[in-house]
């Protein structure tokens, strides 16, 4: 059973959305806000969010952010139709796909299967050679590649966003070769999602954060000028 969360501060579509999408079989929460957002999702584990672009306390975007960077569900955004810009800067912080507004109940289902299906495939994947398997380590880092997350050195779990998980996949399975953007582009594609240069400079930027990497220093992730980057580590299986 999907356990959704169906965040958008429209009481009557709340209801509509649940009723509907509880029709077919999904466990489905509601919020009002990013505060209820924030508190459903630190109180469950959902395996997709549907969330609006424009809420009261909190804007969509930076809750996606925050979401992707704190669970594995994917994300859903709901944006205005005539707001194109919002869909590009949504996928680009990690939203897995995005529905504009109004929009037909059965696009949301068929949205939301692909979207987890797209998310379990990542977290199920295990790929036959030994550095492609479902746990590696580089430098002071376990990549868990079931569960989607990284573990440092002292044991602290940090979620990865979708895009990120796809990024850091392509280096850890090619670590010491030089990757064009184009390259990391066709590797990180996922269906239904737009990725360009400037997604992929984000999602390394992102990465890099979350590592203790910086572009000035880089310990793990090099920048090629004029090519792309180059993910500089040995990479082992871990237990």
């Amino acid at each position: 059973m999907i356990r959704c969360l169906v965040v958008d501060d429209d009481p009557d579509i709340r209801e509509d959305v649940c009723d509907y999408l509880q029709g077919f079989a999904m466990d489905v929460r509601v919020a009002a806000d990013g505060r209820a957002m924030r508190a459903a999702m630190a109180a469950e584990r959902f395996d997709v969010v549907v969330l609006d672009l424009m809420l009261p306390d909190e804007s969509g975007l930076v809750l996606c952010q925050w979401a992707q960077k704190t669970s594995d569900a994917a994300i859903i955004m709901l944006t205005a139709q005539g707001d194109p810009m919002s869909r590009v800067v949504g996928l680009e912080l990690g939203a897995d796909d995005y529905l504009g507004k109004p929009f037909e109940p059965r696009e949301l289902v068929a949205r939301i299967h692909a979207a987890v299906r797209r998310s379990q495939r990542g977290r199920e994947a295990q790929p036959a050679g030994p550095e492609e398997g479902q746990r590696v380590r580089f430098g002071d880092w376990i990549f868990d590649r079931m569960r989607r997350q990284l573990l440092s050195a002292q044991g602290v779990a940090v979620s990865l966003s979708a895009a990120e998980y796809r990024l850091l996949t392509a280096f850890v399975e090619r670590p010491g070769r030089p990757l064009t953007r184009d390259q990391i582009i066709d590797l990180t594609r996922a269906p239904g999602v737009d990725v360009n240069d400037r997604s992929i400079d984000l999602a390394v930027s992102r990465l890099r954060h979350k590592l203790g990497d910086t572009p000035r220093d880089p310990r793990l992730i090099r920048t090629l000028r004029g090519e792309g980057y180059l993910f500089d580590a040995t990479v082992e299986p871990a237990p």
